[in-house]
């Protein structure tokens, strides 16, 4: 199967068994400061997850475009990946482990057609010390389907994955056991960093044997966990079973489950090639890379990938109008577009060569997404001008190369040319190697050291940025979601209703917002929307949400909200104000508070520290309430 028909045949599969097909997310999160970007299917779905209810219903279904900037350092072996699109399907509080398990199965084998002895399950192994039993009961569904099959279904209990390393598998063994490293889920990792009043629960991973000869013993003996390319796990069942208190884990009385898998990886399964990279959502623009370089990939894996992946992450950010720049998500958006251009250089390509790979990722994803193939012209544009830059600065760092270089070159000063000049390591190296310039004989520690120094210090600004963000629903949090609010009203009031908004970054500090705008607010604008917004909060307006049919909330209630076609059939609107004449109306999930009053806190007023451009055309404001 194509990977569009497995994309296509998995939303009617679960469809056909009562789940609403969701459209995808932006990749960029807006109000979840806690992420540059969409990470996963389940990161837009968890205010549902944790009780709230979804305006579609407690069956959904969607593929959600992804991009997780943490593994770019991955990319070059078979299966990782920096863009990729994760299927998912969630059960709120309906069905749970059987029926999950089983439909996840029939997928599989009756509708890919995987082969059912290639498969491989595990399950969580249980922790008697927080009360929490093993997973029989998953473990007990898995048995009866692989017998079902005529496969083998014996259970292993490896415990962790390190103990996996040195023990690998026994014949028959098709289930494992591992622990919380593993087999559990929450949103702090294991269980003894589930943060309390949070559901969580254990998970059942599913991976596919692509056979011995894929199997690296540089990590041990071969086991499904492991790191060592034989098996690549394809989909995980998450159950939420359990909800932690200050006094341990209880159960749920409302279950959830929470599937993701793969496409890249099932799509690997499906033509039973353990590289991602032959797949057809890959192989076209590695041919295209092959005839820029006039190179074989079977002699250049790691460096095509490389360039195949971090390409199709930056043409999927600019038709989303990301630009690149030197700040979150445009800082990561260059970093793709200069690794894969030192491979391109690695390679030989020493022309201009981003642009001409735009259109085939256009013709891999235009149909199912129209805005990739509808904008492909303006990110030749992006990704060509951001190419241009770089191959300056190349120039530049080729001739401070050199004046560093009198009396040998040292780590520092290559890691000045990386951090100041965006000249990659590789190539400072590599220059110096051709130039006769020897390197100081530590050059590796001290370039390491300062490497480290600048991940400390940008883990603590992120840490800092992100300090009380949207996620934990906090008191202060709450009402700087409802301040953007009024924040956008009034800059319609005051700069017209053509202001669009295109992010927000809300913590319990202050209000960041990006909006719209090709110049810089005067003092006049910024006074009367200040003065508006405290107006409103001193008139302690009532805050109120409903359900609506989408159509009806656009058209009728003309409710504001970025994205129209990003929406699915029903939606949430919370309004400020008087209903036949509010001061807002907004498709939203919340949370917020219930009056404007509240934002008050007594005498507290509404008030812009900052102004910026964020990027072409985007400005950005910061605001506090004090």
């Amino acid at each position: 199967m194509s990977a569009n028909e497995i994309r296509e045949q998995y939303l009617k599969f679960f469809e056909s068994r009562g789940h609403k097909i969701l459209p995808p997310s932006s990749l960029i999160p807006y109000d979840d400061p806690t992420t540059l970007f969409t990470g996963s299917g389940m990161q837009m779905l968890l205010p549902y997850l944790l009780g709230t209810p979804h305006p579609e219903g407690k069956r959904l279904v969607d593929s959600q475009p992804c991009i997780r900037a943490q593994d770019i350092e991955e990319v070059g072996d078979n299966r990782h990946d920096t863009f990729f699109e994760m299927l998912g399907n969630w059960s709120l509080g309906d069905y749970f482990k059987e029926a999950q398990i089983k439909w996840f199965w029939e997928f599989l084998t009756d509708v890919v057609g995987l082969n059912p002895s290639r498969i491989y399950v595990s399950c969580f192994i249980g922790d008697e010390p927080n009360g929490i039993p093993r997973d029989t009961e998953s473990a007990g569904i898995w048995q009866k389907l692989f017998a079902e099959a005529g496969v083998s279904n014996d259970i292993a209990e490896i415990g962790s994955a390190a103990n996996g390393d040195k023990r690998g598998i026994r014949p028959g063994e098709r289930i494992f056991y591992y622990d919380d490293k593993e087999n559990w889920w929450s949103r702090g990792g294991g269980i003894a960093s589930t943060p309390v009043g949070d559901p969580c629960g254990p998970d059942s991973e599913v991976f596919y044997d692509f056979g011995e000869e894929e199997h690296d013993s540089t990590y041990g003996l071969a086991h499904p966990a492991s790191d060592s390319g034989r098996f690549i796990e394809i989909g995980n069942q998450v159950f939420m079973q359990y909800r932690r208190t200050a006094d341990g884990f209880e159960p749920l009385k409302a279950k959830n489950v929470d599937f993701g898998g793969g496409l890249e990886r099932i799509a690997a399964a499906s033509i039973d090639s353990a590289d991602i990279f032959k797949t057809d959502l890959f192989w076209p623009i590695i041919k295209r890379i092959e005839e820029l370089s006039r190179q074989k990939y079977s002699d250049n894996k790691p460096a095509m990938r490389i360039i195949a992946d971090h390409i199709k992450g930056a043409v999927w950010l600019a038709s989303q109008d990301m630009v690149p720049s030197n700040k979150e998500q445009g800082y990561v958006m260059r970093r793709l577009c200069r690794r894969a251009i030192l491979q391109g250089l690695n390679l030989g390509i020493k022309n201009d060569f981003l642009g001409q790979i735009v259109p085939v990722v256009a013709s891999i994803y235009g149909e199912t997404y129209p805005d990739i193939a509808k904008k492909e012209k303006e990110v030749v544009v992006v990704l060509g001008r951001e190419e241009k830059a770089f191959r300056k600065t190349i120039d530049k760092g080729l001739r401070v190369l050199v004046r560093f270089a009198t009396d040998g070159l040292t780590g520092k000063e290559l890691f000045m040319l990386h951090d100041t000049y965006g000249f990659p390591l590789e190539l400072g190296i590599e220059e110096a190697t051709r130039q006769g310039v020897k390197l100081s004989g530590n050059w590796q520690a001290e370039f390491d050291e300062a490497m480290e120094h600048q991940r400390a210090t940008s883990r603590t600004a992120t840490k800092g940025m992100f300090k009380g963000g949207l996620e934990d629903d906090s008191e202060t949090t709450t009402k700087y979601h409802t301040s953007t609010h009024l924040l956008l009203a009034a800059m319609h009031k005051v700069l017209g209703p053509e202001v669009e908004q295109k992010g927000s970054n809300i913590t319990a500090d202050r209000v960041r917002f990006d909006f719209a705008w090709d110049e810089k607010l005067t003092a006049d604008q910024v006074t009367k929307i200040e003065e508006l917004v405290n107006v409103w909060i001193k008139d302690d307006l009532p805050v109120v949400h409903d359900e609506y049919d989408t159509d009806y909330a656009f058209d009728t209630l003309h409710a504001h909200g970025s994205f129209r076609e990003k929406y699915g059939d029903k939606v949430t609107v919370y309004t400020v104000g008087d209903d036949k004449n509010p001061v807002s109306r907004e498709i939203c999930g919340g949370p917020h508070v219930t009056h404007t009053g509240e934002l008050a806190d007594g005498n507290k007023t509404f008030k812009i520290t900052k102004q910026e451009a964020s990027s072409a055309g985007v400005r950005r404001v910061k605001a506090v309430l004090v």
